[in-house]
């Protein structure tokens, strides 16, 4: 009844050099997805995409910077012929008080966390908009919702702003057929929290907050950007979606 057959499609993810983007290309990978690979590290962006299976490149282009962005779509496309899933993964995670934050970090997490879809959807949303089709995937987070988080104000604005633009991005593109959902993880073992990981207090509180007594790791998320991606989700759109190990029950 569902088609969950993703070959023959296009994706670009972006900050996919490591973390959760890489695990997020490797699942598209595995399942015949043409994946191009995005990030803002020459390096990483090519050996994500040479461990890859079928016909992945790799994009090297600053996601906060608009005209990159539609250059590197434009280029996809040009590359591929078409455009059919997006993942927007790139994201960073500034620590500071808002006494202390500097100016830079406030708009280095909005840029990066928020404006960033923003310039994605947009471009990639005309292409997809002529099409008739597509997939747009919000990796947004749960300090997104009303879940305390210390000393994160930049990051926790952009998410929730991230779901925000998911909702309303999705009613206007709705008529396009083009559905687009967030991905709300909890705390996954990246780079981004290896340092945090490494207090004892802390990882003994998150534990105790999480049913499943553990922490998160990227291939956690696949499954979900796979259903997403696929048409078993053909009636969810502007959904933001904690996968959490039961952290946040909403």
């Amino acid at each position: 009844m569902f088609n969950v057959n993703l070959r023959s499609k296009v994706a670009l993810v972006t900050g996919a050099g490591r973390g959760i983007g890489k695990a997020i290309a490797q699942g598209l990978a595995d399942s015949g997805v043409s994946v191009a690979v995005n990030d803002i590290d020459p390096q990483t962006a090519a050996l994500t995409a040479g461990t890859l299976a079928g016909n992945a490149g790799h994009y090297v282009a600053d996601v906060r910077d608009s005209a990159a962005v539609q250059r590197m779509i434009d280029q996809i496309i040009s590359d591929y012929g078409r455009l059919d899933i997006v993942v927007n993964n790139a994201g960073v995670e500034p620590r500071a008080s808002i006494l202390d934050m500097t100016d830079e970090e406030w708009h280095n997490a909005i840029s990066t966390n928020l404006d960033a879809a923003f310039y994605t959807t947009r471009a990639a949303g005309h292409y997809m908009k002529a099409a008739g089709q597509g997939v747009i995937i919000n990796i947004a987070s749960i300090a997104g919702h009303n879940i305390p988080i210390a000393l994160r104000s930049g990051y926790v604005a952009s998410k929730a702003g991230l779901i925000g633009f998911t909702r309303e991005s999705a009613r206007e593109f709705a008529a396009y057929g083009i559905r687009i959902n967030a991905i709300c993880p909890g705390v996954i073992e990246t780079e981004m929290t290896a340092h945090l990981r490494q207090n004892e207090a802390q990882m003994k509180k998150w534990l105790e907050d999480i049913p499943q007594g553990r922490l998160g790791i990227p291939e956690d998320i696949v499954g979900l950007v796979l259903f997403l991606a696929s048409d078993a989700s053909r009636y969810l759109i502007g959904q933001a979606i904690n996968i959490d190990g039961g952290k946040v029950m909403l």
